[in-house]
């Protein structure tokens, strides 16, 4: 068991029980089990952040009434990464993926693998991130934009050559940086997978991911309005090659844009991916289970 400060103890009450192995039975809302049809995994929320903090017990039964059964929840520093750790153990649904965004850099350490490995050996540690390259919030100032680019790119290497130490898949940010995180993702894509989150790029973009061998995860902007091209890439991308997420407590999907976002909603989401891509969801849950399981192991 993971020992953590004191003033990083969980605040959330603890759900006792084993880790559900079978993803089309989900731990239901009041200790029982509820079968689901068509199960989903959130694969990236952020259940860390201040928006859920009275909340998790809730969440989590609200996900499981959905059919969402696991929950992937992603640290952005290494305060976050160990609550998503704790949380985790708490959780039998929740697991957690430790790393430092490029967003999050200060005040990070000049070397943050020493830290972050520590949390790596736990069993519900799937992954490392969510770490890469953002471009849409540099400074305005050029130096000043250029000083944190190599930051990002720093700390973005470091975080893959720790996930290659440690057997690990990668959580990979690209807000308007897509090239550049993929110039240097490309260095290490013989070694380690990367799983791009949020994805927003058109199709071609998406091909280029996944003839990395990676994967591409969709969040709930497919279902607006102007997504049209986030649209046109799901219907291209290889059913072996796709994942759905919510990026909670962001991105509400259609019909709760504009609302605090929650794993619950990765229902919409999936029911979207599935509608462009001609499939059904019972088919769309295979695929993005099965995805999600060989992408993160520790799953189970």
């Amino acid at each position: 068991m993971l020992l953590l400060p004191r003033n990083l103890q969980p605040f959330w009450p603890a759900v006792k029980g084993e880790i559900f192995r079978n993803p089309a039975i989900a731990p239901g809302p009041r200790g029982g089990h509820t079968p689901c049809v068509e199960p989903f995994y959130d694969t990236h929320a952020h259940l860390t952040f201040p928006d859920f903090a009275d909340d998790i017990p809730g969440l989590i039964d609200r996900a499981e009434e959905a059919g969402i059964t696991r929950i992937i929840t992603i640290g952005t520093d290494l305060e976050s990464s160990q609550r998503a750790v704790a949380m985790a153990e708490a959780h039998a649904p929740v697991y957690a993926v430790v790393g430092w965004h490029p967003n999050d850099l200060d005040p990070a350490p000049d070397d943050v693998r020493p830290e972050l490995r520590e949390l790596c050996g736990h069993p519900k540690v799937v992954a490392i991130g969510e770490t890469g390259i953002d471009y849409f919030r540099l400074p305005k100032d050029e130096a000043a934009a250029k000083t944190l680019k190599v930051r990002q790119e720093k700390y973005f290497r470091h975080q893959l050559e720790l996930a290659i130490e440690q057997n690990l898949n990668v959580v990979v940010h690209q807000r308007a940086a897509l090239e550049a995180t993929l110039e240097i993702f490309e260095e290490y894509a013989d070694q380690v997978r990367g799983q791009f989150h949020c994805f927003v790029d058109d199709a071609p973009a998406m091909r280029r991911v996944v003839e990395l061998g990676s994967v591409v995860s969709f969040t709930g902007i497919i279902t607006f309005k102007n997504a049209e091209e986030v649209r046109e890439a799901a219907a291209a991308v290889p059913m072996e090659a796709v994942m759905v997420e919510t990026d909670s407590p962001f991105l509400a999907p259609m019909p709760h844009r504009g609302k605090r976002c929650e794993p619950a909603y990765t229902r919409h989401t999936a029911e979207k991916v599935a509608e462009v891509k001609g499939v059904s969801l019972a088919e769309l849950s295979a695929a993005t289970c099965a995805t999600a399981n060989a992408f993160f192991p520790k799953l189970g």
